[in-house]
């Protein structure tokens, strides 16, 4: 199925999110695949491998039922990540960028029922989109997933009130709907600052 969406799985910051991820079958093996990409491209530089594959793991996303899966999903995603990035940098190799992984995991991959859009304390289910701007920095911005997944109605209910709760975002040259939280530009490992 990985097969399917090869070129995507190809660009280091492209995202996924698997709406029912179980114990992370999927993402697993989309995960290998951009650090795959990431040892390729970026091999030669410790800081360019490790800023890169940060992001590999920032575009990983997951909603799932279950505590148990959430917590085995997280955990085999981080384990991925974290023997590829000891086996690379060796005794550079820093708890901090492990502890920035971890909490972005935390972020991404939640515990939820993706049809109704809500954890299970019937608080919506919002995601963090990380955006590397370069030098190790990220940006973080939330989004509630119903936001996300209803943009095309939302964005057509809103020509008609001024596009109060859009913005323009050049790049994808699209209409997104405005982040729940915007957080400032910090370098990776200080996200776990974030709260």
């Amino acid at each position: 199925m990985c097969d399917l969406v090869k070129d995507e799985t190809n660009r280091i910051d492209s995202r996924f999110l698997e709406p029912a991820c179980g114990n992370g079958n999927f993402l697993v093996e989309i995960l290998r695949r951009k650090l795959d990409v990431v040892r390729r491209k970026y091999g030669k530089s410790n800081p360019d491998y490790t800023q890169y594959g940060v992001l590999a793991v920032c575009s990983v996303y997951g909603v799932e039922l279950l505590d148990d899966n959430v917590a085995e999903c997280r955990k085999r995603l981080y384990q991925i990540w974290n023997r590829r990035y000891t086996a690379k940098l060796k005794s550079e190799a820093s708890d901090y960028d492990r502890a920035a992984v971890k909490f972005i995991l935390q972020k991404n991959i939640l515990c939820g029922d993706a049809l109704t859009m809500r954890q299970h304390d019937g608080t919506p289910i919002v995601f963090a989109e990380w955006t590397l701007i370069g030098n190790g920095k990220l940006k973080r911005r939330d989004y509630t997933l119903s936001d996300l997944l209803d943009s095309e109605k939302k964005f057509g209910e809103q020509l008609n009130l001024g596009m109060a709760d859009w913005d323009y975002d050049s790049k994808a040259d699209s209409f997104i709907p405005k982040p729940v939280s915007d957080y400032p530009l910090v370098s990776i490992r200080e996200v776990v600052n974030y709260a």
